[in-house]
C-alpha cells in the first residue's frame, strides 16, 4: 500500500515538474498597461521593462527589490534611463528582499496609484511564482498581464523555482 502511495506520488511530482519546465510562459505581445512591475534578479528584465517604457505602453515603473545602496543615479547610468524618464516615470524599491516582498511592495505601490492593469515583467522560469505571490496581495479588480522575459535555465533552476512554485501554491491553499 504504502509503495503506491509513494510511487503515484512520484508520478504526479514528475507530471507536474515536466509541466512546469515545458511550458514555460512566454512574452507577452504588445498592448498597454498602467504600469510594468520589475523585480529585481536574472538578467534581461530591468532592459525589458524599461522597452515597454519607451515604446510607451505603460505610464510608469516599477522596480522592486533593488538594494538600498543604488542611487537612482547609478541606476540611470547603469541602464542607460534619462534623468526625466527617472524622474517622472521610475520608482526603485528598496523594501523588497525575496518574490513574497516584492509582492508586498508591488501592492503598497499599486494601491497608492490606484493601478488597475499592470505588465509583471519577469523571468520565463519566474513568472509562475512571481505572479502567484502577487495575486495573493492585491486585489481582484487588478489585471496581472505577465510579461516573460525568455531565458536558457538550467535544471537545477527549474528544479529549485518548481519546488518554491509549489510551496507558493500550497501556502495559497492554505491561506484560503
Amino acid at each position: 500500500m504504502m509503495r503506491r502511495v509513494l510511487a503515484t506520488l512520484a508520478i504526479i511530482w514528475f507530471i507536474g515538474f515536466a509541466w512546469f519546465t515545458t511550458t514555460l510562459p512566454g512574452p507577452y505581445e504588445g498592448g498597454v498597461s498602467e504600469a510594468v512591475i520589475v523585480p529585481t534578479g536574472a538578467a534581461g528584465r530591468i532592459e525589458h521593462g524599461l522597452e515597454v517604457l519607451a515604446k510607451d505602453e505603460a505610464k510608469e515603473m516599477l522596480v522592486t527589490g533593488v538594494d538600498r545602496e543604488v542611487k537612482p543615479g547609478e541606476f540611470a547610468a547603469q541602464f542607460n534611463v534619462p534623468m526625466e524618464t527617472m524622474e517622472c516615470c521610475v520608482t526603485l524599491g528598496f523594501d523588497a528582499v525575496d518574490t513574497r516582498g516584492n509582492a508586498t511592495e508591488t501592492a503598497e505601490w499599486i494601491k497608492k496609484r490606484g493601478v488597475t492593469k499592470l505588465r509583471l515583467v519577469t523571468t520565463d522560469w519566474h513568472m509562475r511564482r512571481a505572479r502567484n505571490e502577487l495575486e495573493k496581495q492585491i486585489p481582484d479588480n487588478v489585471e496581472i498581464i505577465g510579461d516573460a522575459v525568455q531565458s536558457e535555465p538550467s535544471l537545477r533552476i527549474l528544479f529549485l523555482e518548481y519546488h518554491k512554485y509549489m510551496a507558493s501554491r500550497v501556502a495559497t491553499m492554505w491561506r484560503g
